[in-house]
């Protein structure tokens, strides 16, 4: 399932599936004891069974859960709250503030809408919502990029109005340049920062040949979320995240992302919440746990 599927579809259906010894863990980093998974990770495995699926993130060591829509939360809720597991942060699918369904093949839905979003966001108790993807159509030139700021702008007071802060997941495509300059930073410049921040994936960061330190760097306070995820070496400098070959993700500490300086720096600039994510894995379950005993291991 690609991601932009995964973010318009629910998870369903039940059917077992192997899950991780319980393992005991005393994380003394406070990211490290708060992380969380984004659903992505465990996608094949939600559609067979959320519930042993949440049931082997937990016992992985992890405390949240990073969803892809908050209409999933009504299945989940009950299954989170018996686990032990929370969720501060999910994804929605995008076309909420674009409007562009058609773009998608669907129509708009008639009985749900960005505001009645929000306000479910506050019933579970969301801090942060994520616009996490355009479609090749959304992002034809610089004025689409800016077309999206603003009306991600416009979201972005709703949500604070509500308590809730809208932040922006990149992929590696707002680093290709464009007319002469970089799409990711007409973004920077045109988001309101006190209205729609970031949040920062590593991985698809590093991908496009970008340091995620130094980028960091360049907006402290504007990161609140981090995905973790580790990349292969010597896998070249890639735009479309369609083309990246599987074995380019890896599990946190086998690949040239320097995860621990990212840890280190995130409570400088303001990082508020970090989610592991390998978007391909011939054993996602076992992934995640080898990503949890490396971040228990290697960061302090």
């Amino acid at each position: 399932m690609k991601r932009r599927n995964f973010l318009k579809t629910t998870a369903a259906a039940s059917a077992s599936i192997p899950f991780l010894t319980s393992v005991i863990i005393a994380p003394n980093n406070p990211y490290v004891a708060q992380m969380g998974v984004q659903l992505f990770t465990v996608r094949d495995q939600m559609e067979k069974d959320p519930a042993a699926t949440l049931k082997a993130i937990k016992e992985a060591g992890y405390a949240q859960i990073e969803g892809g829509d908050v209409r999933n939360y009504k299945e989940l809720t009950p299954i989170m709250q018996d686990l032990g597991l929370t969720s501060s942060s999910t994804f929605f699918p995008w076309s909420f503030v674009t409007g562009r369904w058609d773009l998608i093949g669907q129509e708009a839905p008639k009985d749900y809408s960005f505001e009645k979003m929000v306000d479910d966001a506050v019933k579970y108790n969301f801090k942060y919502l994520v616009f996490g993807y355009m479609v090749e159509g959304e992002r034809k030139t610089l004025d689409d990029y800016r077309k999206v700021a603003e009306q991600l702008n416009t979201a972005g007071e709703l949500c604070q109005k509500a308590g809730i802060d809208l932040c922006y997941h990149n992929h590696a495509f707002e680093f290709e340049p464009m007319e002469g300059q970089v799409p990711y930073r007409i973004l920077m410049e045109e988001f309101d920062p006190g209205t729609v921040f970031f949040e920062l994936d590593v991985f698809w960061a590093s991908l496009a040949g970008h340091d995620p330190v130094g980028l960091m760097k360049e907006m402290p306070e504007r990161i609140k979320l981090l995905h973790l995820k580790d990349k292969k070496p010597n896998t070249p400098t890639m735009f479309d995240h369609n083309e990246v070959p599987h074995d380019a993700f890896q599990e946190l500490g086998d690949g040239v992302v320097d995860i621990t300086k990212i840890m280190q720096l995130a409570k400088e600039i303001g990082v508020e919440q970090c989610f592991v994510e390998q978007d391909q894995s011939p054993d996602p379950v076992a992934s995640i746990g080898q990503s949890m005993d490396y971040l228990v291991s290697n960061v302090q």
